[in-house]
């Protein structure tokens, strides 16, 4: 059976000797009081709750997956589920990073983010059905009406209602631009809306009272494509004026995918009959106000495979201690046994920390990330709340592209550790990889990722936030550059910056000749672009632990180790990226479809 331990030593590590985040949060307004204990004592106890209750129901969950009801269109969750979510309400730990003008903890999102790396490693698919709520929540605190606001933020702040984002249609996928659903205004001020969604997670289940679904659609008169959407609240059950729950609404889950992987997640499709809605923010402006939400989901997304990432590793690791087979090729390592253990052979030890060192090198890029999305939120000084408001649009896709890709590699690695025991399900390796591999592909395709970032983050600003980021790293390797025990660190660092600049370049003149050259070189780009984030916070961790491997204490020591293992195993895949983004559109066009 699997297993997990939340990696506290770790994040602590991050949080108060990589980035000094009591320091950094004391800044902000409503954090004042923050302090090291406090977030240790929460995060210990979020990691209980994770490890103690939602992870021992995330094997069987899987195997039971969810189960639709076709007269009543009700769905039940896996066994447990629901009396999980149950604890987790009771525990008040849907409000930890919420506002507390609406019963909120007020916790930085920091500390939240951490809790839900320990959620998502326990079981992903439970975690979904709550994660979900938090990007409605961030919705509707950034463009409800005061009213909407006081109907709906409360509850999901509360955990008595989830929510959920209504976004793609069977025929336009991520082409929202394309989507039919119509809103007809009445004459009361709400919206009867029609038409069908899919790939709805968490779209219907019996975990809450009620369900927030936050659905995009077109007024009569709206202009075609993404400039002609509006957004709209469309609860399960209609909301009184005093806040009780009235009728059924006209939006109900008509199929649940049978899908690869997140079994205990209900993935609906979702439809609407005349569905009572409420418009939030503008007119037409409906994708501005979504996009809160989106950019909360993609996080989360990188956050999940990061999740899957550590819990992976951790099991992989037991098992090679484990298992014996052959001997070492220098000689035995446990002459005692019949055979050595396979952590003793190279290329498992390579499987092994790859994992390590994707799970450790997502957890910094993760936390710097979303300490800026604190400061971008709470700041009281507007250039500040600029900047890194710009700063986490740039990391964005960054997490949600290169950190589920790594946990795709990392998982697959964790389960060729376990050789023929990594297919068979009672191990639970296989459901990492199975989960693992939809996060490359929901709240947009890592390729739409990676046009993100290189089209609009980078070249759409000229570089110019690229280079404040650039600008960071480029004063760490200034002031490390005489340090002669950093320079395995510094220097490849150095030059790494130094070609993501040239390639920078060369693909934006390229771009002004042939827009397509974008959409050839992207995707390296970005994973050019993440081990760049991944050597700077690398190299930041190698300089504490150099300054503290003589302590005694061997995390140090295993970090010093990680960070030698990434420079010199992982960080060389820049090379060859480099060199397949600079290769260009004609390969890619040259070959005439017919001949496809």
């Amino acid at each position: 059976m699997p297993q997990y331990n939340p990696p506290l030593r770790d994040m602590q590590f991050v949080m108060h000797e990589l980035l000094n985040v009591v320091d950094e949060l004391k800044m902000l307004p409503g954090h004042e009081d923050i302090d090291v204990e406090t977030i240790n004592a929460v995060l210990e106890e979020g990691g209980k709750f994770a490890s103690e209750v939602i992870f021992p129901i995330n094997l069987s969950g899987d195997a039971e997956g969810c189960t639709l009801d076709k007269t009543t269109h009700e769905v039940t969750a896996p066994k447990g589920f629901k009396e999980a979510y149950k604890q987790y309400v009771e525990g008040g730990w849907p409000a930890l990073g919420c506002d507390p003008e609406y019963g909120g903890q007020g916790l930085p999102h920091l500390v939240n983010q951490f809790f839900y790396e320990m959620l998502n490693s326990a079981n992903q698919a439970w975690t979904m059905y709550p994660g979900l709520s938090h990007g409605a929540y961030e919705a509707l605190h950034a463009h409800g009406t005061p009213e909407q606001k006081a109907t709906y933020l409360p509850k999901l702040t509360s955990g008595e209602w989830t929510g959920t984002m209504c976004l793609t249609e069977p025929h336009c996928g991520t082409d929202l631009g394309l989507l039919r659903t119509k809103a007809e205004p009445q004459a009361d001020g709400t919206y009867k809306i029609t038409g069908a969604k899919i790939f709805i997670s968490a779209g219907e289940h019996d975990m809450a009272e009620n369900i927030v679904h936050l659905v995009l659609a077109r007024l009569p008169d709206a202009p075609a494509g993404s400039k002609g959407i509006s957004l709209f609240i469309v609860p399960k059950f209609n909301v009184n004026a005093d806040g009780s729950l009235g009728s059924r609404n006209g939006i109900f889950c008509a199929g649940l995918e049978h899908k690869m992987g997140i079994h205990g997640n209900a993935t609906a499709q979702i439809v609407l009959e005349e569905a009572v809605g409420t418009m939030v923010g503008q007119p037409n402006k409906g994708l501005a106000a979504m996009f809160v939400m989106m950019n909360a989901a993609r996080l989360g997304v990188g956050n999940q495979s990061l999740g899957l990432t550590e819990v992976a590793y951790q099991n992989a690791v037991a098992y090679a201690k484990d298992r014996l087979q052959m001997r070492a090729l220098s000689g035995p390592k446990a002459p005692d046994k019949p055979a050595d253990p396979i952590i003793v052979h190279p290329d498992v030890r390579k499987m092994l920390l790859t994992a390590r060192a994707f799970a450790e090198g997502g957890r910094m890029l993760q936390a710097y990330t979303v300490l800026q999305l604190d400061k971008a939120l709470k700041s009281d000084d507007e250039d500040e709340r600029k900047e890194a408001d710009a700063e986490v649009a740039l990391l964005t896709p960054i997490i949600k592209a290169f950190i589920t890709d790594n946990g795709w590699l990392a998982t697959s690695h964790c389960m060729q550790v376990y050789g023929g025991h990594g297919f068979i399900h009672e191990w639970g390796m296989e459901q990492y990889v199975r989960d693992a591999r939809i996060n490359m592909i929901y709240e947009g395709t890592n390729t739409i990722q990676s046009l993100d970032l290189l089209g609009r983050k980078v070249l759409g600003n000229n570089g110019a936030t690229l280079k404040k980021f650039g600008k960071k790293i480029a004063a760490f390797i200034e002031e490390e550059g005489t340090n002669e025990a950093m320079q395995e660190f510094v220097n490849p660092l150095a030059d790494l910056g130094d070609k993501v600049n040239k390639l920078t370049q060369e693909l934006g003149m390229k771009a002004f000749g042939n827009p397509d050259e974008v959409g050839a070189a992207a995707v390296d780009y970005l994973r050019v672009v993440g081990h760049m984030t991944f050597a700077y916070f690398f190299a930041q961790a190698a300089k504490i632990a150099l300054a503290k491997k003589d302590s005694g204490d061997p995390f140090y020591t295993a970090k010093l180790a990680t960070a030698r293992f990434y420079f010199a195993k992982l960080l060389p895949e820049t090379a060859s990226l480099i060199r397949t983004a600079r290769a260009g559109l004609a390969p890619l066009m040259e070959m005439e479809e017919a001949l496809f």
